[in-house]
């Protein structure tokens, strides 16, 4: 990897340069108005979702009774089954232009929703699993084409920060929606009915905000100040072309490798409230940690990506989860010491890898084939989360929670490790003063 002080070249303001070093100069003063819009959208949607992620595994082992075991088949469906349907939702949006972008990802939002009053209906693994699936569909199809959404309409040199400004906006969400599942535990007296009925209320509201407020078309003036080698993807073997790109290919590879030693939120969740035994009225609060450190960090840890590199950044976020991981093996006295710690890294983590990988990534690929690009990595990623998913379960119920998080925090450092070899033999493809490059 390269690196810059971050100035562009010297260029007369009456030069191509100089009117790209303005542009530039300008959209690091302000957030364009669609990665807002789309930053609402998220917040609003993540209330609703994170209401019953906040839940969900509480409801599903101690309500329902699920061994370590199925709550990790489950929570595998819930985190992994978007991996198969994220580069449906990419090439589709790609294939519709502009527009398709935003009607792909409505769809995906839409189908989310109407998953929350499901949950109400089914009460057997089976069926929960369905529903989840269906859920996580949703949330496959919409992903690519948000983000693709957010890098066209972003200048290349500070499109880690507008990627930071959504991901802290959508976390704001995830603030918010535990405390409302806090609050309806406590007050309802069919607690979690009434999480699942205000959660799908919610999300029928980010639909509307969608479908009304973000432009069918994002101007893609910001891509085409990009370097990137603007040649289309193959339209019959999209996966294919877009792999053979080095920078693709390499991203993806870390995506995976680190994926696959990065535990759920639900079991990090689910071994603080075990370890220090609290009362299960508390543990939709447990993401408030996440969220919190996450909403703080997010934009300047983008802005610091823009700077230092996207890829060094992404690295240095699995380093702080790994923190995280051997917190989470010392003896627990000052357990609420241990909890601030353990979930102010894990935010930290998030801040620096979830935004910051969708920015390099679109650094890596076309403008025209931007949503496709970020559903390979998304891809990659995602699968590999849904077999650590399953992994980590299984583990768990043969060997106990202590020895599944020493095993998880061994691999982490073994893929942190390889990943920073792999990003180390990355060859620019551009002059070091370019803009794209300084953005790297």
């Amino acid at each position: 990897m390269y690196l810059t002080d971050g100035r562009p070249a010297p260029a007369t303001s009456g030069t191509p340069g100089g009117r790209r070093t303005r542009r530039i100069r300008r959209a690091g003063a302000a957030v364009p108005s669609t990665v807002l819009v789309l930053g609402t959208v998220s917040l609003i949607t993540d209330i609703s979702s994170e209401m019953v992620t906040a839940v969900l595994p509480l409801y599903l082992v101690a309500e329902l009774g699920l061994s370590p075991l199925g709550f990790g088949v489950l929570d595998g469906i819930y985190n992994g089954v978007s991996a198969l349907v994220r580069l449906v939702g990419g090439r589709l949006s790609d294939r519709g232009g502009g527009g398709g972008h935003k009607a792909v990802a409505a769809v995906g939002y839409g189908l989310s929703a109407l998953c929350k009053p499901l949950l109400l209906m089914v009460h057997s693994l089976p069926l929960i699993g369905a529903v989840l699936a269906v859920d996580r569909t949703g949330k496959g199809l919409r992903t690519a084409p948000r983000d693709a959404m957010i890098s066209l309409a972003a200048e290349p040199a500070v499109r880690g920060r507008a990627f930071g400004v959504h991901r802290a906006m959508d976390t704001a969400g995830a603030l918010c929606g535990p405390l409302v599942a806090f609050v309806l535990l406590r007050v309802a007296a069919e607690g979690y009915d009434a999480v699942f009925t205000v959660s799908f209320c919610v999300a029928v509201l980010g639909v509307v905000v969608l479908l009304l407020f973000v432009p069918r078309r994002v101007p893609a003036e910001a891509a085409a100040e990009t370097d990137v080698e603007r040649a289309p993807a193959t339209p019959r073997t999209p996966v294919r072309a877009l792999l053979k790109r080095p920078e693709v290919r390499r991203l993806t590879g870390c995506a995976v490798l680190l994926g696959l030693t990065t535990v759920s939120d639900s079991f990090l969740y689910l071994t603080l409230q075990r370890r220090l035994e609290l009362p299960t009225g508390w543990f939709p609060l447990l993401p408030l940690g996440t969220a919190a450190a996450f909403l703080l960090l997010a934009v300047p840890l983008g802005a610091v990506a823009d700077r230092i590199g996207r890829r060094r950044l992404f690295l240095c976020g699995h380093l702080a989860l790994l923190c995280a991981y051997g917190l989470l093996l010392v003896p627990t006295a000052g357990g609420t010491a241990l909890v601030g710690a353990v979930l102010g890294l894990h935010g930290a983590f998030y801040a620096a890898t979830d935004g910051v990988l969708a920015a390099a990534t679109a650094d890596a690929v076309p403008e025209d084939a931007r949503g496709s690009g970020l559903a390979v990595v998304q891809t990659g990623q995602t699968a590999a989360r849904f077999v650590c998913s399953l992994a980590f379960g299984a583990a768990w119920t043969a060997w106990g929670d202590r020895t599944a998080v020493l095993t998880a925090a061994l691999g982490l450092a073994l893929a942190a490790s390889l990943s920073a070899l792999l990003l180390r033999r990355a060859v620019p493809a551009t002059a070091p003063n370019s803009p794209s490059e300084q953005a790297r």
